[in-house]
């Protein structure tokens, strides 16, 4: 992406001119080129959300719906193998189901608040109607956006902050505790060696959830186990999402420190520590997708198992009500009652025994036997 252009308007001037342009930009907003952009085609409740959406190609489906779809990636974009690519999944499920219109954008390692916030300006100024910002990060930017733009309706993953609360805001969070405690468990009960690891990319209290739950979780079927854990930058260095060679680095200390099983939430990052544990011949766990699937094929095998956190799903029935006309807002919670989080079998790597344990261990969470902590 290139350089933000500077503004020189005042505030006042600028939304003036905005307001202008919308009506001159939306008879060709189809042909607006994104600054980054890969272009491609309240109250909480508990979501309901079943099954896990699947990408549709690149094809462009005919346009059916009225409803046109911004969506402002986190750093790394679609291809991440991970959390970004969960919500195009989403993404193009709907597209491909509803025929609605949409433009990607994403986000690049040191951006600032007003790159974010022109970013979402760009989709209102191309006549979107729906807008959803993928990542924490946009808290700040969609609570101003949204606050300018009342008649344009939003959705955030990961943030139900008082930054980005609005009237025509859906806050889209999830039980990521819930998730990492159940892979947690898996980690603990699969080690040879009671020592296992946690890498984490950025260390913010989204991030913290995922410790939290993975230690508990672990704890629970081995209360003597060791477990390491280093978080890879500190806010406001986001760059430990998208730094596969940080990732290797601090997987590969756990490994050699006598680890052989590693969790990572850190995004793109999460390759390096795919490919620590190939190296080390060690065992990993993704999160996000299942990336068992989605991972670089040479590391697919020392993925055990995943932590499922079904931005997919949470995409879909964002647009799937937008284009019935009910657009969310509010905290809408994606956890493991309503299948918002949960963990993978792909490739036959956790045994019929620790299966039939992690699912008592879900049972028990659902039923409210167990209380996951969110924090340490």
């Amino acid at each position: 992406m290139g350089a933000i252009a500077p503004r020189y308007l005042c505030q006042e001037e600028e939304n003036t001119l905005r307001q202008l342009m919308k009506v001159a930009v939306a008879v060709s907003a189809s042909s607006l080129a994104l600054a980054a952009c890969g272009s491609s085609t309240s109250s909480e409740t508990s979501a309901a959300a079943t099954g896990s959406a699947s990408a549709s190609g690149s094809a462009s489906a005919p346009a059916t719906s009225d409803v046109k779809v911004g969506m402002a990636y986190d750093v790394g974009g679609r291809g991440d193998q991970s959390f970004n690519d969960a919500a195009a999944a989403g993404l193009d499920k709907a597209k491909a189901e509803f025929g609605v219109v949409t433009q990607e954008a994403t986000a690049v390692n040191g951006e600032n608040e007003s790159a974010r916030e022109e970013r979402l300006n760009q989709l209102v100024d191309a006549g979107f109607t729906n807008i959803v910002a993928v990542g924490f990060a946009y808290a700040g930017a969609i609570g101003k956006v949204a606050a300018e733009n009342p008649d344009v309706h939003f959705a955030i993953i990961d943030d139900a902050s008082e930054a980005s609360t609005a009237a025509n805001v859906a806050q889209l969070t999830f039980a990521e505790q819930e998730g990492s405690y159940l892979v947690g468990a898996a980690a603990a009960l699969m080690s040879k060696t009671d020592h296992i690891g946690f890498v984490g990319g950025v260390q913010t209290p989204l991030i913290v959830k995922f410790e939290a739950g993975f230690e508990a979780g672990a704890k629970a079927v081995n209360p003597d186990i060791k477990i390491d854990s280093t978080y890879l930058t500190q806010p406001p260095d986001f760059s430990g999402f998208g730094d596969p060679a940080k990732g290797k680095t601090a997987a590969d200390g756990m490994f050699q420190g006598g680890a052989d099983v590693v969790y990572h939430a850190a995004g793109g990052s999460g390759g390096g520590v795919f490919t620590a544990a190939k190296d080390a011949k060690g065992m990993a766990i993704g999160v996000d997708s299942d990336q068992a699937l989605t991972a670089e094929a040479g590391v697919r095998d020392v993925i055990i198992t995943s932590m499922l956190k079904k931005v997919d799903v949470a995409v879909y029935d964002y647009i799937a009500k937008a284009v019935k006309g009910e657009n969310a807002a509010g905290n809408v919670i994606y956890d493991l009652k309503v299948d918002g989080v949960g963990y993978s079998t792909s490739g036959d790597k956790l045994s019929a025994d620790v299966i039939a344990k992690l699912e008592e261990l879900k049972a028990k969470i659902v039923s409210g036997e167990i209380k996951v902590p969110d924090t340490k």
